[in-house]
């Protein structure tokens, strides 16, 4: 009896992305977004826009070059961009020549921007073949960005500092998603960060999580949160333990700096299979529990000293997290911003925005977050003259199905 024969010939949708991905491998960063122009000109697409996210989250801002459609920057709120921007899916606006779609561009589950397109009609296989291009897309801008600067300065709205280059260069993604639970951060002010930074990683089924907020302003700070993320990481990858990572952190700062500088820390492991967290906090505001869209108490912990100053090693407190609970870290740029009255702002300002937010409909935590800011920011009547850093957690509860090892 014969083998059956495999059907392996190349269909269009294959042959498309085949194209795109072949040519993209040896190609120039300036020559990548002619190429996409000219793959959707190849399923009858036209006016190719590809917008990226500034680094203040306001606007989705066009990306230059030879073949795309530059328009005006739109807003992340009230636009079609901005929705597909924020929900990560496909938003299609009827237009009179055809279908504006736009379409969410995911590098994993972190938004890189949005590529909108026209269409003289949309049918299923259109929706189903864009989708897997703006991830082709997406993978390609994340790539591509590594070897240019055309990417950044398109994102930069205003001048930005020199520490504040430093801060964003250090950042993971803003934000990561799996079944099990999502993280988000946002930097404030955008365009002058220097001491605040966080850091994350998913090894296994342990999140691992880190916020900081180095003493002092400017270039001074940034170089003191560079080797505090530098020492964080260089832990995370050779030690088990948090006592650990902040002993070793604690002596390369110290080491480094000398005993009068010293950086803020909140260290963090999260078990995704069981909800448990384990907390160091090193003098930092205490990370609020967030349920139901409301503050339900502060995370507590030993008071253990700022990172640099030669403290004792800590010791772990544990919380249990249930499905759904978000778990909000900020540094006190926060809440010691003073308000037009002259006060603080205080951490029952912040709770009170958290709660009156959490009583709108969620459009998912990184949405959730951003407007979180923004509101924030408005608040305190737009004032940021420290270093404001939010970074959250959200435990979605066990989903042990996905993470089956594929065979």
């Amino acid at each position: 009896m014969g083998e059956e024969r495999v059907d392996r010939s190349e269909g269009f949708g294959e042959r498309l992305l085949g194209l795109l991905l072949d040519r993209a491998q040896l190609m120039p960063p300036q020559l990548i977004a002619p190429l996409i122009a000219e793959g959707v000109a190849g399923i009858g697409g036209r006016d190719v826009s590809i917008l990226l996210q500034d680094y203040a989250q306001e606007l989705l801002v066009p990306l230059p070059g030879t073949k795309l459609h530059v328009g005006q920057p739109e807003p992340v709120d009230d636009s079609p961009a901005g929705r597909a921007f924020l929900s990560g899916d496909v938003v299609e606006a009827p237009q009179a020549d055809g279908v504006r779609m736009y379409l969410p561009l995911l590098d994993g589950s972190d938004q890189v921007g949005v590529m909108a397109l026209t269409l003289d009609a949309v049918v299923d296989d259109d929706r189903r073949l864009l989708r897997r291009l703006a991830g082709l897309v997406a993978d390609m801008l994340v790539t591509k960005n590594a070897y240019t600067d055309q990417f950044f300065q398109a994102r930069r709205r205003e001048p930005m500092s020199v520490s504040a280059e430093i801060q964003w260069g250090l950042l993971p993604p803003l934000t990561m998603t799996v079944p099990q639970v999502a993280v988000a951060g946002t930097l404030e002010p955008a365009y002058r960060v220097a001491g605040d930074s966080f850091d994350y990683a998913l090894n296994d089924n342990i999140l691992h999580a880190a916020v900081i907020d180095a003493m002092g302003h400017g270039l001074d700070a940034a170089v003191m949160a560079t080797v505090a993320i530098g020492a964080y990481r260089h832990a995370r990858r050779v030690f088990i333990s948090l006592a650990e990572k902040y002993v070793f952190m604690d002596d390369a700062i110290s080491r480094q700096f000398g005993p009068d500088h010293f950086v803020t820390a909140q260290l963090m492991h999260v078990n995704i299979t069981t909800g448990e967290l384990e907390l160091v906090n090193a003098g930092h505001p205490a990370p609020l529990l967030i349920r139901d869209g409301k503050v339900v108490r502060q995370l507590e912990s030993a008071t253990t000293l700022p990172v640099g100053f030669g403290g004792e090693m800590p010791r772990i407190k544990e919380h249990m997290l249930q499905p759904g609970d978000r778990v909000l870290c900020y540094t006190d740029g926060i809440i010691e911003e003073h308000v037009a009255s002259g006060e603080q702002f205080g951490e029952e300002r912040l709770i009170h925005c958290v709660n009156r937010l959490g009583e709108e409909p969620s459009d998912g935590m990184r949405a959730d977050l951003r407007r979180l800011s923004h509101t924030l920011k408005n608040e305190r009547g737009g004032r940021t003259s420290d270093d404001a850093t939010l970074f959250m957690i959200e435990w979605r509860g066990d989903a042990s199905g996905h993470l089956a090892v594929l065979r």
